[in-house]
């Protein structure tokens, strides 16, 4: 690994644990500790489009979640282990094995599932379906996606122009209202803030461009 790659790995690793030292029993963090090993040895071989290590992610949607969203041990964990299921071998039962039900309540609810060759519907909506329902039994996976989509939307630059169109589109439809809707307004704001940063790029360039000349 890129010995720049690592310092960032180690940093972000040591701010949350630092943060969450205050917050978590040893027993906690040990388990988070745990989860981060997985996922950091599960996405090894994998990169973002951005050619980072893959980990960088969800240690950023796990800091997220501790520290802007305050939530506790097992959102963590999950956050941690999001990807997992979803981009390596490991399974929903390997997850509940040692982590509990709840994480692998928490990690089946936001994993993308595989569409059928039967399914009429589009994989984006049959995931939107997905989390909604997940509404009814606990909100904190819907937390744990918007703290995903959050940190895409703030690395977004690293996509094709066309994709940074359609996720850009995506949040700005579905994920800010739902932000909104939970109260979570800060959140909605940047997530519309960067959209609209995507989808009109002159217009948001113009507007950066005259709010610097207020400031000055």
């Amino acid at each position: 690994m890129n010995e720049i790659y690592a310092l960032q790995i180690d940093s972000n690793i040591k701010s949350l644990f630092d943060y969450m030292s205050h917050r978590a029993t040893e027993e906690e963090l040990q388990r988070m500790y745990r989860a981060y090993e997985l996922a950091a040895e599960a996405h090894s071989q994998q990169r973002r489009k951005s050619g980072e290590p893959y980990i960088i992610h969800p240690i950023a949607v796990a800091t997220i979640v501790a520290m802007e969203l305050e939530l506790g041990d097992n959102p963590i964990i999950s956050a941690f282990l999001h990807d997992v299921v979803e981009d390596t071998p490991y399974t929903v039962e390997d997850i509940r094995e040692r982590f509990g039900d709840d994480v692998a309540f928490l990690v089946n609810v936001v994993t993308k599932k595989k569409k059928s060759t039967a399914s009429t519907s589009s994989s984006q909506i049959d995931n939107y379906k997905q989390m909604l329902n997940s509404l009814h039994y606990d909100i904190r996976a819907l937390l744990i996606k918007l703290s995903d989509r959050l940190h895409n939307m703030r690395t977004l630059n690293s996509m094709r122009p066309d994709k940074q169109m359609k996720i850009a589109g995506e949040t700005d439809y579905f994920y800010a209202p739902l932000a909104h809707r939970l109260g979570l307004y800060y959140i909605k704001r940047e997530m519309e803030n960067l959209s609209f940063r995507y989808r009109c790029p002159r217009e948001y360039a113009f507007l950066e461009s005259e709010l610097e000349k207020e400031m000055k």
